[in-house]
């Protein structure tokens, strides 16, 4: 390195460190709080400050909901499955007449003089039997194959333009729905 250029590479360095040590130094004082000190104790014979008043609610309030949805109530599950028409809940059939087309599950197919027959299993953890003909809380079993149950569900969608739909449980597994 020549005489001339180290003037220019300490000037360099000199502002190469003192970059960094900025970006190193905490914040200056000023962005930070200032510790709030305690109120001196009044003297004697002086007056306290005068207290802010807040704003009081109106005498008999109550909120009017005006067509305005609660926020606090979910959206995706609103809890309207299993109410009737005044909110109350209804009370589901016993047995294989309170079981929805979706709770169940195929877990056996057996063959009993000559009527194939299917086990499945409720969301009560409970096991029952089914066969052709047999009503169900949204459908009716439509037949028993050594593969599948096949049921007739009602579609309860006011938008959509079929009643019924197909719907096969397999025995191994799996939905299928025509």
């Amino acid at each position: 390195m020549s005489i001339d250029q180290r003037p220019i590479v300490s000037v360099a360095l000199v502002l190469a460190l003192t970059s960094v040590a900025s970006a190193q130094a905490p914040a200056p004082a000023a962005s930070q709080p200032a510790p709030v000190a305690a109120p001196a104790p009044a003297a004697p014979g002086a007056t306290a400050p005068p207290m802010v008043s807040l704003p009081t609610p109106p005498p008999n309030y109550a909120y009017a909901v005006d067509a305005r949805r609660d926020p606090f109530v979910s959206l995706i599950n609103r809890g309207t499955e299993g109410r009737g028409a005044t909110g109350s809940p209804v009370k589901k059939a016993e047995g294989i007449a309170g079981l929805q087309t979706a709770e169940i599950v195929v877990r056996g197919i057996v063959q009993s003089r000559g009527v194939w027959a299917a086990m499945v299993l409720g969301p009560d953890k409970k096991m029952y039997t089914i066969r052709a003909g047999d009503r169900l809380l949204d459908g009716v079993v439509r037949a028993v194959t050594a593969q599948a149950v096949v049921i007739l569900q009602e579609v309860n969608d006011p938008l959509s333009l079929d009643k019924q739909r197909e719907v096969r449980k397999f025995l191994r597994g799996g939905e299928e729905v025509k």
